[in-house]
């Protein structure tokens, strides 16, 4: 009689969450003793099978629950039920979430529940308000309390975790994913085609709707019409917010091209041939760095502060004015943009994904020694 295969679950329904989770679902899917499952909530239907196309990933389980203006009860709600089912089909030995989303603590939870162990990809992360951003952050902070393994991407988020009451044996060092996502990608998408300098610019952030929006779009306008070389390119959240905003501040001008949200591979070619950086995405905030580029953070608080501390990330908050005068000492400075652009890479070295599968291996008992090496920041 065979002997049974451990079963690892991953478990995600965003498009970040796929971009991160994507190198690790098809390393587990390469290996003879384990087997790797996929089980996607589609908490955001079209930007999550963007991904899946791009990695070439099968989901094993779709259960399809985004609906229009869904809440986060009842979303919540919906991914717990619907996962009980998966959970009995495929029996998993092990769960893997990836983040902060409402799937990812919905399914911790959910996996909680039947007493199933949980890896938690990205654990750590922290800004220390509850609330900003929300609801991710309470998120984080559940996750962390219902997962088994917790695979720290940076020295920062590795101490964060020990103080939520983590025992050292349970943490993993290993850089993150999102890096080894972006390597694969970028060295297959062609060579930016934009002439001139070029600013790139998301915003999306459920706590930045309204006046702080506008003030963000003001900045941009500003700094285009103050310099005739440049122009900026803005993928266009879907949410209805977000695009009558865009639409009001910056809409008819000659050097604003405001377009739809960009499926990975296209923003991947977007920040290759990006001079500049406006976000207040926090996967940005990782992947940019990488391709060097500085970024600036329309945001009052982050949970990686390691790139400010590097110099390839300022946090800039979301007043017109001192957006445009951070925007201003890149855009008129050479030497200052040199020295963020060149500045140490603290996200990852593209080996994440391999960390991670060891330490899996290990719990599971697959390997006798537990993995020692660890992520160490790379210089870009």
């Amino acid at each position: 009689m065979a002997t049974r295969r451990p079963v690892v679950l991953s478990i995600f329904g965003t498009r970040p969450e796929a971009v991160k989770m994507a190198p690790v679902v098809k390393a587990l899917a390469t290996r003879s003793d384990l087997v790797g499952r996929v089980a996607v909530t589609a908490q955001h239907r079209q930007m999550l099978d963007q991904v899946l196309d791009l990695f070439s990933i099968t989901p094993d389980y779709d259960l399809d629950l985004m609906q229009p203006g869904q809440r986060l009860e009842d979303l919540t709600g919906r991914v717990l039920t619907h996962l009980a089912a998966v959970f009995d089909d495929c029996k998993p030995d092990l769960v893997l979430v990836q983040g902060d989303t409402t799937t990812a603590f919905a399914a911790a939870l959910g996996a909680f529940y039947r007493q199933i162990p949980v890896g938690h990809v990205e654990a750590g992360l922290r800004t220390g308000d509850r609330y900003n951003p929300f609801p991710e952050e309470m998120n984080r902070l559940l996750v962390t309390q219902l997962a088994t393994l917790h695979f720290a991407p940076t020295p920062t988020s590795q101490a964060a975790c020990r103080r939520s009451g983590v025992q050292d044996e349970a943490i993993y060092l290993t850089g993150n994913t999102v890096i080894d996502a972006l390597l694969e990608v970028a060295g297959q998408v062609p060579a930016p085609s934009e002439e001139g300098r070029v600013l790139l610019v998301t915003a999306h952030r459920r706590e930045n709707w309204g006046e702080p929006m506008m003030q963000i779009f003001g900045a941009v306008r500003d700094l285009v019409e103050a310099r005739p070389d440049l122009r900026a390119v803005v993928p266009v959240h879907l949410n209805p917010i977000v695009q009558e905003a865009a639409r009001q501040v910056l809409g008819g001008h000659e050097r604003v091209s405001l377009i739809a949200p960009l499926d990975y591979a296209p923003f991947v070619t977007a920040m290759k041939g990006a001079t500049l950086i406006l976000t207040d995405s926090g996967g940005v905030q990782e992947e940019a760095p990488s391709l060097g580029k500085p970024v600036l953070v329309l945001r009052t608080t982050t949970e990686r502060p390691e790139a400010v501390d590097a110099g390839t990330v300022r946090l800039v908050g979301v007043q017109r004015e001192d957006i445009v005068r951070e925007a201003s000492r890149l855009l008129d400075d050479p030497a200052e943009y040199r020295r963020m652009a060149n500045a140490v890479n603290p996200y990852g070295d593209g080996r994440a994904t391999q960390r991670i599968v060891e330490a899996i291996r290990y719990f599971l008992g697959l390997r006798s020694d537990r993995p020692v090496e660890r992520f160490e920041p790379a210089i870009v």
